[in-house]
């Protein structure tokens, strides 16, 4: 049963920083370089589908986490479940830094920019790197502590 687990959280884990990776390598940079009235557009394009997927894999995967911890012992337990903390760090930050920008950028369309915009795109890009180190180190204890399992 702990090894369905152990790859369950590894498929979860490895999903959420693959994903959060891929947006930091090649999404981000393509957004950071349209004009406003393009991002806006792009940005509710883009967005549409991650919730609730990306909430519920990494809350899933937290959970894995955690039941995982309680099966264990020794350094493993606490490799899970600083994997978790990790997890939880970037449920945190995704839910309050980078989706409230979200809904901000939701609620306007490319005609109704204001004239004093201030651009989001940079603190955005700060909070989402945090979570994408957030989820590369949890899934690197992930693989840690399902190899010492």
């Amino acid at each position: 049963m702990t090894g369905m687990l152990g790859a369950s959280v590894l498929i979860g884990s490895g999903l959420v920083a693959g994903v959060l990776f891929a947006v930091a390598l090649s999404t981000l940079p393509a957004l950071m370089a349209m004009p406003p009235d393009r991002y806006i557009y792009a940005h509710k394009l883009l967005g549409r589908n991650w919730d609730p997927t990306m909430p519920i894999i990494v809350l899933g995967s937290t959970l894995l986490d955690l039941t995982l911890a309680a099966t264990v012992q020794g350094t493993v337990r606490w490799l899970f479940l600083t994997a978790a903390v990790l997890l939880l760090g970037v449920s945190v930050v995704s839910h309050l830094c980078n989706v409230p920008i979200n809904k901000r950028m939701r609620a306007l369309t490319p005609e109704t920019i204001p004239a004093d915009w201030q651009d989001p795109r940079p603190l955005w890009r700060s909070w989402h790197l945090l979570r994408t180190a957030l989820a590369i180190a949890a899934l690197c204890v992930n693989s840690a502590a399902v190899t010492l399992m």
